[in-house]
């Protein structure tokens, strides 16, 4: 028989590896945006869109298939898998089109508040209504998005309109991953994510395509892909170890790679409003967490008990 300390000393380790492998996912997810933005530059947006796509399904294929696992390609909610994943698709297509015009840390500043559409809108669809003092955090969230894009006032670039409506996609492809958790495996939803994203933009080939002249493009097309690919393989590994919870506060880490990228490949750093802006939207998401785990800390009470 295990000593008592085993376990939580397994959980306490497990919860490490976690936290590490979401890190490291949130720093490739960083380097696919700074590689779309610098192809963005001289390609169509929505070609780099196809290479994320397809380059990411040629390596989810490789090890996720009909023949190393029979049966992936099941789904019990056929159109809630291609909804979700043209959501998916909606979101990305937005945001590499927006990296055109705003810089790195503008773009996630904005994405941040995707946790905050998904708290207001999993009332209507899930039946978990907010509370008062979460519905506060989400109003408070979304004033730190207008700091950040200062509406009306010659702020930020238009654009930043398509990373608004990337993170109302983002927000109902999150909502419809919970829903599908349930029914389909996370293979299942990974290759048809890949599926519909390359399936999509094929047929826009022919109007957007222009063939890089040099090695490096091809190269960071393929990165792209990559990069895609692994980070959401790293997402699943590290959900598999320890609850979203735990994992999600690390997510805001991101905007430390997406200031220094910026710097270091653009030579851009965004204004003190961004910095603010951002601010207030992190510190909302991350009270949003707060209160989500303080309403299954009884539950989790009352589970040890029957233990």
């Amino acid at each position: 028989m295990s000593s008592p300390s085993a376990a939580p000393s397994d959980t306490g380790r497990a919860r490490m590896a976690a936290i590490g492998l979401m890190c490291a996912a949130v720093l490739l997810f960083s380097l696919l945006d700074t590689s779309a933005k610098w192809l963005g530059q001289s390609m169509n947006p929505l070609q780099v869109v196809f290479a994320l796509y397809a380059g990411s399904m040629i390596l989810v294929l490789a090890v996720i298939n009909p023949w190393t696992h029979p049966g992936v390609l099941r789904t019990s909610r056929p159109w809630l898998q291609w909804g979700r994943s043209l959501l998916l698709l909606g979101s990305t297509a937005l945001n590499f089109v927006a990296l055109r015009y705003l810089q790195l840390a503008e773009t996630i500043s904005i994405m941040f508040a995707t946790p905050l559409l998904v708290a207001l809108a999993s009332g209507p669809l899930l039946g978990e209504w907010p509370g008062p003092r979460r519905l506060a955090a989400i109003g408070v969230g979304f004033l730190g998005v207008l700091v950040v894009t200062r509406p009306g006032i010659g702020g930020m670039h238009p654009a930043a309109l398509l990373i608004v409506l990337g993170c109302l996609c983002y927000a109902f492809y999150s909502l419809a991953t919970r829903m599908l958790s349930g029914h389909d495996s996370s293979e299942t939803t990974m290759i048809y994510s890949g599926a519909a994203g390359t399936l999509a933009t094929i047929p826009l080939l022919p109007w957007v395509w222009e063939t890089p002249q040099t090695l490096l493009p091809w190269l960071l097309m393929f990165a792209v892909g990559a990069l895609g690919g692994f980070g959401h393989w790293l997402l699943i590994l590290a959900h598999r170890l320890a609850p979203a919870t735990v994992l999600a506060p690390f997510i805001y880490s991101q905007i430390v790679w997406m200031l220094l990228l910026g710097w270091l490949v653009f030579d851009q750093l965004p204004d003190r409003w961004t910095f603010v802006g951002a601010g207030i939207v992190i510190s909302s998401g991350l009270y949003l967490l707060y209160r989500e785990r303080v309403r299954h800390v009884p539950q989790e009470a009352a589970s040890a008990r029957l233990d």
